[in-house]
């Protein structure tokens, strides 16, 4: 070999070295920025992790995943949340400095957006700002996040009077995730969530909470009674506005869930006690409700009940 061309060879090994080196060096895990390095900008650490969200009216089954990382250096957290109805969204968490302030920017597959903004009060970070509905109308959304034992608690509340006066949104106690091998398959997933969907759909009737109902009916929601009567969803929200019927029992019992991919039915015994127009009624039936997964999340489309049954 040539001394030209062990010149070149040793030139051409040292790019590829130096090559090697640089993708080596890309592929490492960044530092954490000096610029966010300060104790304040860490005092949400606590929410880092891969987590199961529990809502704290279905405490026994995780309504979601949420996983919580650093990027950018450390100077934000990234939140990822998949919820078991459908709901995808993700935020972005960080700590102004200049103006010593945390921020926070909420994003969803719903097309939502919400920015809230605040401070830390003690060990809890509590963050607020305005949400806008597809209609244009303004609501105040505070949250706010606390380290628990077990966990960390996030509480949400909502206000569509500018602050007058506050009303529950959610309470989801966020705890280590689970072994993927301990995790009900999806089917199994969907077919927990429909039936807690369902019996809030059923509480609701109970107690004529017509919000409640019109969040879970969709808008083209049909049920036929074993009489062979029709009705729609403004007839069932304007009769719970109402209060057209009273209830004693609204209850059900035999519940079975059946999931077909984006499809669910959900068939029970029902017993319903009360008044109807001054005239009392106490009588069992059988009754099979439909839903679907929308963009919105599971939606009752579709109810069917029987006669009442013939009494024991």
């Amino acid at each position: 070999m040539s001394r030209r061309s062990r010149r070149l060879l040793g030139a051409a090994a040292a790019a590829a070295l130096g090559l090697l080196a640089s993708q080596v060096r890309a592929s490492e895990p960044q530092g954490r920025s000096p610029a966010c390095a300060g104790p304040e900008f860490r005092r949400l650490d606590f929410w880092l992790g891969d987590w199961d969200a529990y809502d704290a009216e279905s405490p026994k089954t995780p309504s979601a995943r949420t996983r919580v990382e650093e990027i950018l250096g450390g100077c934000a957290l990234r939140e990822v949340y998949e919820g078991n109805n459908g709901t995808v969204g993700e935020s972005f968490t960080i700590y102004d400095a200049g103006r010593k302030v945390w921020h926070q920017t909420w994003v969803t597959n719903r097309g939502r957006l919400l920015t809230i903004e605040g401070h830390f009060n003690g060990d809890s970070l509590t963050l607020e700002g305005p949400q806008y509905g597809s209609d244009g109308r303004k609501e105040l959304i505070r949250g706010t996040w606390r380290p628990q034992q077990n966990g960390v608690a996030e509480i949400a509340h909502s206000s569509t009077d500018g602050g007058a006066s506050w009303q529950p949104l959610f309470d989801i106690l966020f705890v280590p995730r689970r072994e993927a091998a301990a995790l009900p398959p999806r089917a199994e997933t969907d077919a927990r969530a429909v039936a807690d969907l369902d019996e809030r759909y059923q509480a609701a009737v109970k107690n004529n909470d017509a919000e409640t109902m019109a969040k879970i009916l969709a808008d083209d929601f049909v049920l036929v009674t074993g009489r062979g009567r029709v009705h729609g969803k403004a007839e069932l929200l304007e009769d719970a506005r109402k209060k057209t019927t009273l209830y004693e029992h609204q209850e059900d019992t035999d519940r079975t869930v059946r999931v077909w991919g984006d499809t669910a039915v959900v068939t029970a015994l029902l017993w319903e006690k009360g008044v109807d127009k001054g005239a009392p009624f106490d009588y069992h039936l059988w009754f099979s409700d439909t839903y679907v997964r929308t963009v919105d999340g599971w939606k009752y489309v579709f109810g069917q009940a029987s006669q009442p049954l013939p009494k024991p």
